[in-house]
């Protein structure tokens, strides 16, 4: 079996004049993060690996995340390639997962993120909100191989409120 959890971003400021890549999180996003990563703890495997892509805002969500979880931050493996908005890009970069990893955490962009999570998940899901979290588990032993899975659990930041 594989378990992929898929973690939006939190909510980022477009005040700075700044490239899209580089916008850091608003206090909102840093408090929406906080919550949910605190929440997630009973639903996560008991190993697992935290990717995230290089953009500020996932950077900075992932890091928040990974304090929250005891991980340690030094192994996190920051990806290019998932600073992505596209579905397809994203099933790619997922499905070159080495196969002795069983579960990671990734931490991306919409519309890759909800439009994957509506592929490959059993449960449709209109917009996976900014520090939005969705479990995925699929009855698979390669990454390259997955297929539907199953909707384990989401958590999205209205619903600690």
């Amino acid at each position: 079996m594989k378990n992929l959890i898929l973690i939006r971003h939190a909510k980022s400021s477009w005040e700075a004049p700044l490239k899209d890549f580089d916008r850091p999180l608003m206090k909102r996003g840093i408090l929406d993060a906080h919550n949910v990563s605190v929440a997630i703890g009973e639903f996560l495997p008991k190993t697992y690996t935290i990717w995230s892509s290089t953009a500020a805002r996932a950077t900075e969500t992932a890091i928040i995340f990974a304090q929250n979880l005891s991980y340690p931050l030094e192994s996190i493996l920051f990806k290019d390639e998932l600073y992505t908005f596209d579905e397809r890009h994203l099933e790619k970069v997922i499905k070159s997962c080495d196969n002795s990893l069983e579960s990671v955490i990734l931490f991306g962009h919409n519309e890759a993120i909800t439009n994957f999570v509506n592929k490959f998940g059993d449960v449709f899901i209109d917009n996976v909100p900014t520090s939005g979290f969705v479990s995925l588990q699929f009855d698979s032993d390669s990454w390259d191989a997955i297929d539907k899975g199953k909707t384990h659990k989401t958590i999205f930041p209205k619903d600690l409120k």
